[in-house]
């Protein structure tokens, strides 16, 4: 109750400079809003969850949308995690499930994009996970 409050109080505030600029915008298609309010609610989910989102939008548009470090479940800092999301973001739950939007294609250029940023890391052998973020903004 309190968490879904937060959550909806903070994307109130997020859309509020939308709300005030959106007379001096050109006009947006739907999906992209709606993508663009589902990355926004992943990333206030996953820092509210003690992720450290490192990235966003890295490298291209067929990169995660999301790089975030974690700790294991275990609660064992001394061994983090590098996560790369994908989020994918629906209005409906009517069609089919968001996940499935990831495709084999997405797939190997999500595994492409992943070793040429470990690449860049000091330490190459770092624990790694690919996570699909799926959100639901259903009225």
């Amino acid at each position: 109750m309190f968490f879904s409050l937060r959550l909806r109080l903070l994307e109130s505030a997020l859309d509020a400079p939308d709300r005030a600029t959106v007379r001096r915008r050109p006009a947006c298609a739907a999906h992209f809003v709606t993508g663009f309010r589902g990355k926004c609610t992943a990333l206030l989910w996953l820092r509210c969850h003690g992720y450290t989102v490192v990235a966003h939008a890295w490298r291209s548009a067929r990169a995660p949308d999301l790089i975030a470090w974690t700790a294991e479940p275990s609660g064992d800092a001394s061994s983090p995690t590098l996560r790369f999301v994908e989020v994918k973001t629906r209005t409906t739950r009517a069609v089919a499930p968001a996940h499935l939007a990831v495709d084999e294609d997405k797939r190997l250029a999500l595994r492409r994009l992943a070793r040429h940023y470990l690449r860049r890391l000091p330490s190459r052998n770092v624990p790694t996970r690919f996570d699909i973020l799926s959100i639901y903004f259903e009225k």
